[in-house]
């Protein structure tokens, strides 16, 4: 690091302190830029996120101490003011500019005196770099004899050029230690010091030698303050910024290698990734509403009568809904997901998965559907890449309201011109207080009962069909497209037997059913670490399932299958939208690549944890989780002779990471594209339908599997994947036996216990319990 900045950046330090305000440095204070020429460059973000936590850092100076805090600030650039060669920054706090502007009228002369003194001795080069530089009318702070008021430059001053080991009692160097453990542990200096340049990974190094430096070299006046402090809030502010000097001085070049990373690293402003959408006059319409009031209708019309329109899909069956229409309207449209692209003579329309939309080709209108998906915290990515990227005279969104705010803020970086249109439900969704009372004999026509895990599904379809005259259709994420659209149509149609429909969340997005009735089983969801009650915003979604325009029920109902939970479904019906505040993020290949280059020697999966740790976010975006991802590619380490872009790819591959026969697939997949060999299926497809539920979960697995080879064969060159017709015909044969398979299962579900541990059976009584009891009291056996 120069001396020049060091000498500036310690100066800005010293002033500030003196002059007590508030003085906003961004974390990259110690890099040639913010230090070049005649002064520091202007921030050029809102906030700022490093590792994927969202900080906007300030200094803030009180006569006890100078910290970082992370607070939910805004720069505002009229606040910028140029002072000589130095620049003052005020902040605003989240009272807005009635802060700032106390600030500004309380303080501006000492301000005004204090830049302009930092400008002078930056350029002047009269601030020594190893002792404290005393002005008329300023006071030597350590001097005043109390610890509090003591500037942290000076007190580590002192400490280094003290030569005599500190001597402490047992029970000084005991409360000490338990002092400097509170500050490791308790996570605030920790992200804090990302502000410094100090990486997550090698801020216990850090703290391990500070915490040496500072035992042995510890003032009495220092340690008596500590101790009476203790283990607390109060004692991390004090040391933070002694920590931060020893820093600056000990890892320079770590602290320089951490920017590099940073830099390279960096996903602020992706609304600039996007150069030709830019340069587009594009108009965004907000189609705003609840589930069944018409929204997305009214964007598929605009759709259908642009000259060209993509439409972005959260789920494939859902584009494959769509191609399915508008094909049948008499406008040709292709289809293109992950598995499959059908293309359709002079087509100029095209139905897409998200995720699949292409941010090359120029249309009329796009229709993104489900634009609240822009703040999941896994795929959020694909809607922001969608609503920035695509190069659409008119973009349609479709959504509730909870990111309306925020595609107004996206709006106003992009330039885009926003058009907002609110619908209300047509029917309103009405909540019965009688509910099913835990009695299956209860269950009407039309219901559809909604469960949280797989094992439950089964157990209450084979409840009602056992005890009441209904027949059940099942829907649930880990069945493909084909088939929950075949059960979606066999629970729609009146000329069957199947009336009533179990399900899980799934059903909330994707289908147009006949629903009378949502039922609630339960309301506690396994969340993969613990049972958690269903979030409102879910709730909402699949209660609002209920009731369609234009269907056999327009009127929709629901209720919970126990008593107990009526409360909990009324009070997210009534909950408004939690309001999105921001969009996710994750970067593209050339970005990794990019960083990639910054590291050379590591593991990819340690590069994606590496990404992750120094990516640099401003605070309207989040980096989106990637568990999953890395699952994958530490697996993949394993497999020699892939490219970078190469394992990037097959980690975005849609296999279940917790199914051990899926990855090993996966696995295979990858040794044998490594060694340039024809990929091969190598997998056979039973004749016959399942006939328990491990041979329901047999094919399940099979037909992910061939999912999964078919979204290669559309992501690798030809010829790699030779054998995707193939694969297409034994996943619709798949398809067809799982069709059959639910149609007559009659057993009891597996548990997939050799894949993730079992839930925790809910309080009260099971299903298997109420199927006990009910087949004894047809016996006679149980008294009514």
């Amino acid at each position: 690091m120069a001396r020049g900045q060091m000498t500036v950046l310690r100066a800005l330090v010293r002033r500030s302190i003196l002059s007590r305000h508030l003085f906003f440095v961004k974390p990259i204070c110690v890099e040639n830029s913010y230090f070049s020429g005649a002064g520091f460059s202007e921030p050029d973000c809102l906030g700022l996120s490093i590792g994927g936590i969202q900080r906007r850092y300030i200094h803030s100076f009180s006569p006890s101490s100078l910290y970082f805090e992370p607070a939910l600030y805004h720069f505002q650039n009229k606040h910028l003011k140029t002072l000589g060669n130095a620049k003052y920054f005020s902040v605003l706090s989240e009272q807005g500019e009635q802060i700032a502007g106390s600030t500004e009228k309380t303080g501006a002369a000492t301000r005004t005196e204090s830049a302009t003194e930092i400008s002078e001795d930056a350029n002047s080069s009269e601030i020594s770099e190893d002792a404290e530089t005393s002005k008329e009318g300023e006071v030597n702070i350590r001097s005043t004899g109390d610890i509090r008021f003591s500037d942290p430059a000076v007190l580590f001053q002192e400490m280094s050029q003290c030569t005599q080991v500190s001597k402490l009692a047992k029970s000084e160097m005991e409360q000490l230690l338990e002092i400097l453990r509170w500050f490791t542990k308790t996570g605030w200096a920790r992200d804090q010091a990302l502000a410094l340049y100090i990486s997550a990974s090698f801020f216990p190094t850090a703290v391990s030698k500070f915490g040496k430096f500072f035992v042995n070299k510890c003032p009495r006046d220092v340690l008596d303050y500590l101790i009476k402090l203790g283990p607390c809030k109060e004692s991390d502010r004090f040391l933070f910024p002694i920590f931060m000097e020893f820093c600056l001085k000990q890892f320079p070049e770590e602290i320089m290698r951490f920017r590099t990373l940073v830099q390279s690293a960096d996903l602020t402003k992706p609304h600039t990734w996007f150069p030709f959408a830019r340069a587009m006059k594009r108009k965004i319409v907000y189609h705003c509403g609840p589930t069944n009031s018409g929204k997305t209708y009214n964007a598929l019309q605009r759709y259908m009568e642009a000259k060209s329109g993509i439409y972005c899909s959260p789920l494939r069956l859902l584009a494959m809904e769509v191609f399915d229409k508008v094909n049948a309207l008499g406008v040709y449209c292709s289809l293109h997901t992950g598995q499959e692209k059908k293309r359709v003579p002079f087509a100029n329309h095209v139905a897409c998965t998200v995720e699949m939309a292409s941010t090359d080709e120029c249309y009329e209108v796009a229709v993104i559907d489900e634009i609240q998906m822009i703040g999941d915290q896994v795929r959020g990515f694909a809607w922001s890449r969608a609503l920035l990227g695509l190069k659409a005279d008119e973009i349609h969104v479709c959504g509730d309201p909870s990111c309306l705010s925020l595609v107004r803020n996206i709006c106003a970086d992009t330039g885009d011109e926003l058009i907002e249109h609110h619908y209300g439900r047509f029917k309103p969704l009405v909540v019965e207080a009688k509910t099913i009372l835990g009695n299956f004999q209860n269950i009407q026509s039309g219901d559809c009962i909604v469960a949280f895990s797989r094992r439950e599904i089964f157990e209450i379809k084979l409840a009602v069909e056992r005890f009441t005259k209904h027949r059940c259709c099942v829907i649930y994420g880990a069945l493909p497209p084909e088939t929950r659209k075949q059960q979606a149509n066999l629970f729609n149609s009146q000329d069957n037997e199947y009336d009533v429909l179990v399900a899980s969340d799934a059903v909330g997005m994707g289908l147009n059913l006949n629903i009378r009735r949502v039922v609630f089983y339960g309301l506690i969801k396994h969340n993969g670490d613990k049972r958690l009650p269903v979030p409102a915003s879910q709730v909402k979604q699949i209660a609002g399932r209920a009731g369609r325009r234009g269907s056999v029920y327009p009127e929709g109902l629901t209720t919970t299958f126990q008593l107990e939970d009526l409360d909990y479904l009324i009070e997210c019906l009534k909950t408004t939208f939690v309001e999105c505040k921001s969009a996710g993020l994750f970067p593209c290949f050339e970005q990794v690549e990019l960083f990639a280059g910054q590291l050379p020697d590591i593991t990819f999966s340690q590069l994606l944890e590496k990404f992750a740790e120094s990516c640099h976010l401003d605070g309207a975006y989040f980096l989106c989780r990637h568990d999953h991802i890395k699952r994958v590619a530490h697996m993949l380490d394993r497999v020699p002779g892939l490219s970078l872009e190469d394992r990037y790819s097959f980690c975005f591959s849609p296999v279940n990471t917790r199914d051990p026969q899926a990855m090993s697939s996966l696995l295979r997949f990858a040794f044998q594209y490594s060694k340039s060999l024809p990929v091969r299926i190598a997998m056979g497809v039973p004749k016959e339908s399942a006939k328990n539920d491990e041979d329901l979960l047999n094919l399940e697995t099979k037909h992910q599997v061939l999912s999964m080879y078919m979204w290669l064969s559309q992501h690798f060159s030809e010829g790699t994947f030779p054998y995707k017709e193939t694969a297409e015909r034994m996943a619709s044969d798949i398809a067809d036996l799982l069709g059959q398979s639910l149609a007559k299962a009659r057993w009891k579900p597996e548990s997939r216990g050799r894949i993730v541990k079992k839930a925790p059976p809910e309080k009260g009584a099971s299903v298997a319990r109420q199927l006990l009891t009910m087949k004894a009291r047809q016996q006679g056996k149980v008294a009514c």
